[in-house]
């Protein structure tokens, strides 16, 4: 079981990228936490505080796909340098602007859409270049490992960036741990853009970049890859929502946290399980994979089962999450798969931007069948979102579409 693991560490440099890139991801799940906190603070809504991390959000999603393709053209550690120094200074500015008793009113706290919006224009892409990465650096089944231990160690960031952010509002305010976050993105940023530059992989080779202006998205299986990302993201954000929405019914807020620990413990042990998988991995089976453990859900959740057992949602959860990691895992390795040399970290910025749109259409339908229905059938449009997910990448396009050759064997040819 550990021989995929033991092949992902002869690579050369592979943990040191990998825990750089992580450290360059550390603020991300942490941001829209600690904002909320900021712009409550200030104004006293909480509205505020989720339309302003929304600004960030859509300026991510838009400047996704460029990002990656300035990184595939000039270099990643170039547009990493330049986009976390932005990041930075974006963020620096939103807490000065946002500060109690600062330089604004907190009437006024429309003014910082447009700042968060070029905030999260600048964005460091550090998810899409690591992913982009491990398609030039590993191959076979060290680049399966190399795949579920990111998705895997990405469930990690989930769980202890967000403790970390309520740790540093609680100690420090929501001022300083703005502040952190920024340091945290652009200092991360040099870092991965730094041991990018020790490996070697300043760019993509010359003799591969840049194939030509075609979109991405006439590539075979490309686009229903994205419609995947999109769908599969919004079914899995449901069950976040609902999660939450349930406890806070109960009169436990507290359980949530609990719950949530338990879909993610799940993930994270599929995660190190299945990345040792012999043979490539099929995205349509872990996504159904995925579909069945949002299904059981349904029969569990009020007002199907009233009042619902914390411990029966606790076990659904845990054995449901065992399919997330490797699911997306998978999902990486196959757009890494179909994306042509040159363009694949353009590839993962769409694939990124892709989620944040169905996180988008996804949160406010949650939220309206909390209010009207109840969480069983927020259950349920999540299964059936990820169902028509598992769908589209079940087509022969995603399935047999042949992969695009890596670098080296690009270069042996």
């Amino acid at each position: 079981m550990l021989r995929p693991y033991l092949l992902l560490a002869q690579v050369p440099h592979a943990f040191a990228l990998l825990g750089a890139c992580l450290l360059a991801r550390l603020h991300q799940p942490a941001i829209n936490l600690v904002l909320t906190f900021l712009i409550a603070d200030w104004t006293g809504s909480y509205a505020a505080g989720g339309v302003v991390g929304g600004a960030i959000t859509v300026g991510q999603a838009v400047a996704g796909p460029f990002r990656g393709r300035a990184a595939d053209r000039s270099g990643p550690s170039k547009v990493l340098l330049i986009t976390g120094c932005g990041y930075g200074l974006g963020l620096g500015l939103i807490a000065l602007l946002a500060r109690p008793g600062g330089w604004l009113p907190a009437s006024w706290w429309w003014l910082l859409l447009p700042v968060a919006f070029a905030t999260g224009l600048s964005f460091p892409p550090s998810g899409q270049v690591g992913r982009a990465m491990w398609v030039r650096i590993a191959d076979g089944p060290a680049r399966q490992a190399a795949f579920a231990v990111e998705a895997t160690a990405q469930e990690l960031l989930f769980v202890a960036a967000p403790i970390l952010a309520a740790f540093a509002v609680a100690a420090q305010g929501a001022f300083a741990a703005t502040l952190w976050c920024g340091a945290f993105g652009a200092l991360g940023a040099a870092v991965f853009a730094a041991t990018l530059r020790r490996a070697g992989l300043r760019a993509v080779p010359p003799e591969v970049a840049d194939r030509g202006g075609a979109s991405l998205l006439a590539a075979p299986g490309f686009g229903l890859l994205l419609g995947f990302g999109c769908l599969m993201i919004g079914g899995v954000i449901t069950v976040d929502l609902l999660i939450v929405g349930w406890a806070r019914e109960r009169g436990t807020p507290e359980l949530a946290g609990y719950l949530a620990a338990a879909w993610a413990i799940g993930s994270l042990v599929g995660g190190l399980l299945l990345g040792a998988a012999a043979g490539r991995p099929r995205v349509w089976l872990r996504g159904a994979l995925a579909v069945a453990g949002i299904v059981a859900l349904v029969p569990v959740l009020p007002p199907v089962a009233v009042p619902g057992s914390p411990w029966l949602v606790t076990a659904v959860l845990l054995v449901g999450g065992l399919a997330i990691a490797p699911m997306f895992a998978a999902t990486n390795a196959r757009l890494g798969e179909l994306a042509p040399e040159g363009r694949r970290a353009e590839a993962f910025g769409w694939l990124a931007s892709a989620g944040m749109v169905g996180s988008a259409i996804a949160a406010p339908a949650t939220g309206a069948l909390l209010d009207v229905s109840g969480p069983a059938a927020a259950a349920a449009m999540g299964a059936v979102l990820a169902a028509v997910a598992v769908c589209l990448v079940a087509h022969p396009s995603v399935r047999n579409s042949r992969p695009a050759p890596c670098a080296e064997e690009t270069a042996a040819t």
